[in-house]
């Protein structure tokens, strides 16, 4: 007799989690210690009389309130009204407008990148191979950023016991991310665009031989003519940014060498995750693609530059648009026009490797699609504290409901209690956000941007919202240049997380 065989189980992943706030409902920390230090006052004032109680607490529940109202991203009032007011004094400063190159009032008559990345220069140093690799310094944060190509292994025609290795081992590499010192984030692109077919005509037109029977030759051409057609290329970049020694006061010679040192063991870390080769990018490389993001119209011809005479001669500081234009909407840049979406939501429920198979592979009608993932490495010690202080929040909700939201309380608990025990274990916390930038020709084409993004979204059960009003700097974080948005607000990271 026969014995049925066993049914093929596919890994499932998830339990990720929103770190409880501390503080009475949607209020948060800062609005709690308002409420109460507010009713304190109500009461001494009531002591006087019962109107200047009224006259002092009206105030204070108008100040309260919009802290307590959020949007279903987690967004209260204040944050909503600075962003509108932060894009009304950008446009009455006329800030939104960006025009550069000889003809242009800045200086050195140079195609310098706009808005976060005008205060970014470019270094070059060399590795333990000596292989050129750039590095961006940010001179407003003093920090570092190296940028690396990879080209991970394809999923297709893969066991899924090899799958669920490479993501353990990508999780791990993760979480040794927390133990590099003064890294301050990092951040994985995958870029599609339609292949201009530039390399593959350079590769098989330049090797025909002159003796080739005609037919052959016929075959070949029309295979280089018509598989462009049908393809597309895909980019992967993965960028570290680091923070530099002692605030910025060590020479850009020292710091160069020490990220050198640093490099092989976070590209052999890659390997193992599935990664597959990967490389540091050369300085001139790194402008290429900020080049190509900018004006997608060049992108043939910087390949064929390339593959012709091996190199482009790109600098950094001719890598951005001649020309931007920053609406509501979208951001107009040289050849293209970019909408540009953040993540407010994360899969829920049972995740497998594929979830986000469809966000990545190339979509019809789109000139270029960049999914970036921005990782924040979190501390062993505050890793700890957090999953201490949620598993004693998920207690404290579990014990004080009942009926049907004990059910969920209860399941709440549990998910807590499997991230306190892999925490204890060994591993570590990583805050990961999602930015996914659509680029199309025109003006026009981009509500049928939002039709394919929304068929995107619902295939992959993500959940995010347009950068409306900040499409610019949106665009620039999904750029492999090391802008961490956490770096970049005016209210610190820690004052932030509790509102």
């Amino acid at each position: 007799m026969t014995a049925a065989p066993e049914p093929i189980r596919t890994p499932t992943y998830g339990n990720w989690r929103r770190p409880r706030k501390a503080g009475l409902g949607s209020l948060g920390l800062v609005g709690t210690v308002g409420l109460f230090g507010g009713l304190v006052l109500v009461l001494i004032a009531s002591m006087a009389s019962l109107n200047a109680a009224v006259v002092l607490g009206i105030p204070i529940a108008l100040a309260l309130a919009p802290l307590a109202i959020r949007t279903q991203d987690g967004r209260n009032v204040y944050r909503t009204v600075g962003v509108r007011v932060g894009w009304l004094r950008r446009r009455s400063k006329r800030q939104h407008l960006y025009v550069s190159g000889p003809l242009s009032m800045r200086p050195g008559g140079r195609f310098r990148p706009p808005g976060l990345l005008s205060q970014v220069t470019m270094l070059e140093g060399r590795d333990s191979y000596d292989r050129p690799f750039g590095v961006l310094y940010h001179r407003n944060r003093h920090q570092y950023t190296v940028v690396l190509s990879c080209e991970p292994d394809g999923g297709s025609l893969v066991d899924p016991d090899q799958v669920d290795t490479w993501v353990a081992l990508w999780g791990e590499w993760l979480s040794r991310l927390a133990h590099e010192p003064g890294l301050r984030g990092a951040s994985v692109i995958v870029e599609t665009a339609p292949d201009p077919g530039t390399r593959l005509a350079t590769e098989v037109l330049g090797r025909l031989s002159p003796d080739a029977p005609p037919a052959a030759r016929a075959v070949m051409e029309e295979v280089v003519y018509e598989y462009p057609d049908a393809s597309s290329e895909m980019n992967t970049y993965l960028t570290l940014t680091y923070s530099a020694p002692g605030g910025g006061r060590r020479d850009d010679d020292t710091v160069l060498t020490d990220l050198a040192l640093r490099l092989q063991g976070v590209l052999n870390g890659l390997v193992a995750a599935g990664g597959g080769l990967a490389e540091p990018l050369s300085a001139e490389r790194v402008a290429e693609v900020v080049r190509v993001a900018y004006d997608p119209a060049v992108a043939a011809e910087v390949l064929d530059v390339r593959a012709r005479h091996g190199h482009t001669g790109l600098e950094w500081d001719d890598a951005g648009p001649a020309a931007a234009v920053e609406t509501v909407r979208s951001y107009q840049h040289d050849s293209g026009v970019s909408r540009t979406w953040l993540l407010t939501m994360a899969p829920r429920g049972t995740v497998r490797a594929g979830i986000l198979r469809s966000l990545l592979d190339p979509a019809a009608g789109i000139r270029r699609k960049r999914v970036a993932l921005i990782y924040r490495p979190i501390d062993p010690a505050t890793s700890a504290r957090i999953v201490e202080a949620d598993r004693r929040s998920a207690q404290f909700m579990a014990n004080s409901t009942k009926g049907l939201v004990r059910a969920r309380a209860i399941a709440e608990i549990e998910a807590a209690e499997q991230t306190a025990a892999e925490e204890a274990s060994g591993a570590g916390l990583v805050e990961f956000s999602m930015v996914v930038t659509l680029t199309v020709d025109s003006s026009a084409e981009v509500r049928d941007a939002d039709v394919t993004m929304r068929n995107l979204l619902g295939a992959s059960r993500v959940a995010m919202r347009p950068a409306d009003r900040m499409q610019a700097a949106a665009f620039t974080c999904a750029l492999p240049v090391g802008i961490l948005p956490w770096e970049q607000t005016m209210i610190p990271h820690e004052l932030q997380e509790a509102l």
